[in-house]
């Protein structure tokens, strides 16, 4: 096959809306293995949300965690990122605190709270992982001393909300604040944000120089905004049919939707020679 990195996002791309692996999808993805290519999860989620998903494909993964923040391959960590506590305490109380939303803090392997609510709950069921919660300015102190701060934030709430905070928080960026961080949605109700100068495609091309493949002959499958940089930046980037239109518009090829084995049939095609 002429690609030899296969990069897949995860929820709404790997998996159906119900967070189900289709065997058709799991057995496309063994043959592109046998064929010789390497399989990499790139997803927003902590490892906790990751790992399963390798165990359930069957296939050795380099699992890029955290929007990209912590990259595995195994057990071996390949890079990790983090921005200042500071940051974080100050996106806390400038745009949760007013209007009394969690925010959920990821270091690493861990996942913290501000509080418990539905959303918390929800994630917890599709991740088979509780959170701690903190104290944020204790957490925050402790970071400090330990002169390290969090891999990812990550805000959820109703979309029309997620949109408000986003042009807020975009405003902030472009008068100089916050010069550490960068954000994305992924999906209408998650806003991640980021160490700077880290997001799906600069991430995909640290993989790829670990594995001594260019990014020329790396495929990417996404569905949201989050996932357009990999897009842009594999040699083959495949939208799904249900991504946001955004996507769409820069990818290379687009596939059947995530309920209809969509990474399957562009497989099928990219190991026929036909894309």
């Amino acid at each position: 096959m002429k690609y030899k990195v296969i990069c897949l996002d995860i929820d709404g791309t790997l998996l159906d809306n119900r967070k189900v692996l289709h065997p058709k999808v799991r057995e496309s993805i063994g043959r592109a293995v046998d064929s010789g290519a390497r399989i990499v999860l790139n997803s927003a989620r902590m490892p906790a949300g990751v790992e399963p998903i390798e165990q359930e494909l069957g296939v050795p993964c380099i699992k890029i965690c955290n929007g990209g923040a912590f990259i595995l391959d195994g057990g071996k960590c390949i890079s990790e990122k983090h921005f200042s506590a500071g940051t974080m305490e100050e996106i806390y109380e400038q745009c949760m605190k007013p209007r009394r939303l969690h925010l959920w803090i990821y270091w690493n392997y861990d996942w913290y709270v501000t509080g418990m609510d539905v959303r918390a709950e929800r994630e917890i069921k599709v991740i088979g992982c509780r959170p701690q919660t903190v104290d944020i300015e204790k957490l925050a102190a402790c970071w400090k001393q330990e002169n390290t701060g969090p891999s990812k934030l990550l805000i959820s709430a109703e979309p029309a909300v997620i949109t408000e905070i986003q042009e807020e928080m975009e405003t902030k960026l472009r008068q100089g604040a916050w010069e550490d961080i960068s954000m994305a949605k992924s999906a209408p109700f998650f806003l991640e944000i980021f160490p700077r100068g880290i997001d799906k495609g600069t991430v995909l091309e640290t993989v790829c120089k670990s594995l001594g493949i260019p990014p020329a002959e790396a495929a990417a499958f996404g569905d949201q905004e989050m996932d357009i940089p990999m897009i842009r930046t594999a040699g083959l980037g495949v939208a799904m049919e249900n991504a946001v239109d955004e996507l769409k518009a820069v990818a290379d090829y687009i596939t059947l939707s995530n309920e209809e084995d969509g990474v399957a049939a562009a497989l099928d095609k990219m190991m026929a020679g036909e894309l």
